[in-house]
């Protein structure tokens, strides 16, 4: 796992080649996987690592892609824009995408 990548897209690709496939989104009850069509709350989550990426040309398009692994062993990645969690995501998943 590299320490940055030059773009969303290449670290996405890199990452799935490392094993990192399954497609997280927020939802109001924590994380779903929606191939699998599972919900993890911020307990069953591990945040391995997370890559921000800035938008050159405009201040919205910011980024960040979070690498997750689950407590069943589930191993995959969650996109989302700074600090824009939709719905009511809970405290405790707050503070677990939480990093400085």
């Amino acid at each position: 796992m590299e320490n940055s990548y030059i773009s969303l897209s290449i670290a996405i690709k890199a990452l799935q080649e490392e094993g990192y496939t399954e497609d997280f989104n927020l939802c109001d009850a924590g994380v779903e996987n929606k191939s699998k069509k599972n919900i993890h709350n911020a307990t069953e989550l591990d945040v391995v690592k997370f890559y921000r990426f800035e938008g050159m040309s405009n201040p919205d398009d910011n980024t960040i892609l979070y690498v997750i692994e689950t407590s069943t062993g589930e191993k995959g990645l969650l996109v989302d824009a700074y600090g824009m969690y939709a719905g009511n995501i809970s405290k405790d998943l707050i503070e677990k995408l939480k990093l400085s």
